[in-house]
């Protein structure tokens, strides 16, 4: 990745702020694929798919975090990230999200076609999927 300049991001959880600073690139997912935002970026308003969320600070400096749906903001040369979950790989326990991987998939199985129990059961199952994949080192 060639140098890029700075601009500010804030990543904001129901928990608090996760992550306030200048980076030089946001590597994230949206409903239509998977986006790379850098300064200057034309406004945009996202839904946030889980994934993998990359802050590249600098081109060998990169936070990373299992990120669940959100929303992302970009515009005036910044970006504001709204996220329902976000942990650091390392926060993220392998058997804990298997176990609750199960459950959720029970869940499916159990919920009515078209029902609001089936659609939170498939978001969960999604976003338990992706964090776990992170967990393991697997997530592309």
């Amino acid at each position: 990745m060639a140098e890029h300049t700075p601009f500010p991001v804030h990543v904001l959880t129901p928990e608090g702020e996760l992550f306030g600073g200048e980076v030089q690139m946001i590597s994230t997912r949206t409903t239509v694929g998977s986006i790379g935002v850098l300064a200057r970026h034309e406004p945009l308003l996202a839904t946030l798919e889980p994934t993998e969320l990359r802050l590249y600070l600098t081109e060998s400096e990169i936070l990373r975090f299992a990120q669940s749906e959100g929303y992302m903001q970009v515009g005036g040369n910044s970006a504001l990230l709204l996220l329902q979950e976000a942990r650091p790989p390392d926060e993220l326990d392998r058997g804990l999200l298997a176990e609750r991987l199960a459950e959720a998939e029970r869940e499916l199985e159990q919920a009515p076609e078209g029902s609001e129990r089936r659609r939170s059961a498939e978001r969960e199952r999604r976003r338990l999927s992706v964090f776990l994949a992170i967990a393991d080192g697997t997530h592309r």
